[in-house]
């Protein structure tokens, strides 16, 4: 069953009971990541294993995303500031106990690369809250999973 979220801002990323931060580096340069992230969004099937389908909705004002397990995410776009910034908030999910989700990718140069560093904020029950603590090495291992593959992605379109 699907439930409404409270909607967030930006400034939650750095309010949230939970925040779960990863960073990794990638030979792809920040406009690339920015424009894979921001610009091709039902490519992330392609590179994101946990995503199944990805779609812009709103006028790319919004995305409509679907994971493996079945969870869906109906989601507006905060910022999209290129090459640096891509961050969204969850508006409707099925996904029990969340309260609200903010998800940010911030982009910074590294050399001729980029640093990716995402950043998943949440508000929810305790058990949910207990769950995702817990969840954190699992995430860790899938963005840095999703990130190699993105950077190869990028690479092959080269």
């Amino acid at each position: 069953m699907a439930h409404r979220l409270r909607p967030e801002g930006p400034g939650f990323l750095a309010t949230a009971p939970v925040r779960l931060v990863f960073a990794e580096e990638v030979a792809a340069p920040p406009e690339r990541v920015f424009h894979a992230l921001a610009e091709d969004v039902a490519g992330w099937a392609a590179w994101f294993p946990a995503v199944t389908s990805a779609r812009p909705v709103d006028g790319g004002a919004g995305r409509d995303v679907r994971l493996r397990g079945g969870t869906r995410f109906r989601e507006t776009v905060l910022v999209a500031r290129g090459p640096e910034v891509y961050a969204y908030r969850v508006d409707v999910t099925n996904v029990p106990g969340t309260r609200a989700l903010v998800e940010e990718w911030r982009l910074a140069p590294a050399g001729t690369g980029t640093r990716v560093r995402w950043t998943f904020a949440v508000d929810g029950t305790a058990a949910l809250r207990g769950a995702l603590r817990l969840a954190r090495p699992g995430m860790g291992r899938s963005f840095r999973g999703a990130v190699t593959r993105l950077d190869r992605r990028i690479a092959a379109r080269a």
